[in-house]
């Protein structure tokens, strides 16, 4: 609840937080594959991974789901979904537009890619209109008429400061798709 994107674009990155993913409540994915049929796959965990769907390496249109939930108290459940909107709200999930969280967080790194980014001071940086939030360092928000070339510049300024610093690259998990070029 309260995560931006599609249920799509959930499935196809197999979209994480809290720690859940799409895969653990996913049943049953309608698609249609290259050659223009409607396809079926049932959820399997052994296909799914943290930021990973085999929607990644076929070419293909998610066009529906089916999702296994769990009953429970409703009282108790719309709280915890307010509760953990309210998280996002705090750390500027929805302070600007964005594509929520730039790289994926790696557990080998020690921490998180939020905490790794503003450990090297880069909350507020701004090139043109793209800026690292000054709530969260892992969000590049649009200040403003940002183009995607100085989005994909200060991903890649930040990537290359972290490399640097300690040695390991951050993964985007934001997907970069199109011309960078001003």
């Amino acid at each position: 609840y309260g995560m931006p994107g599609t249920i799509g674009g959930g499935i196809w990155m197999n979209a994480r937080c809290y720690g859940s993913s799409f895969a653990d409540i996913l049943s049953t994915v309608t698609y249609i594959d290259a050659a223009g049929r409607i396809s079926s796959l049932k959820a399997d965990a052994d296909s799914f991974d943290y930021k990973i769907s085999p929607f990644q390496k076929m070419p293909s249109v998610i066009v529906s789901a089916e999702f296994e939930l769990e009953y429970g108290d409703e009282a108790l459940i719309r709280e915890n979904m307010l509760k953990k909107k309210a998280d996002r709200k705090s750390k500027g999930h929805y302070a600007a537009p964005c594509a929520g969280s730039v790289f994926k967080n790696n557990r080998l790194f020690g921490k998180p890619s939020g905490a790794i980014i503003d450990s090297l001071g880069f909350r507020g940086k701004k090139i043109g209109g793209a800026m690292i939030s000054e709530q969260h360092a892992n969000i590049i928000i649009n200040t403003g008429g940002a183009a995607s070339s100085e989005i994909h510049e200060l991903v890649i300024t930040v990537r290359d400061a972290v490399k640097e610093a300690y040695g390991f690259e951050l993964e985007p998990e934001i997907r970069l798709v199109g011309n960078f070029n001003r």
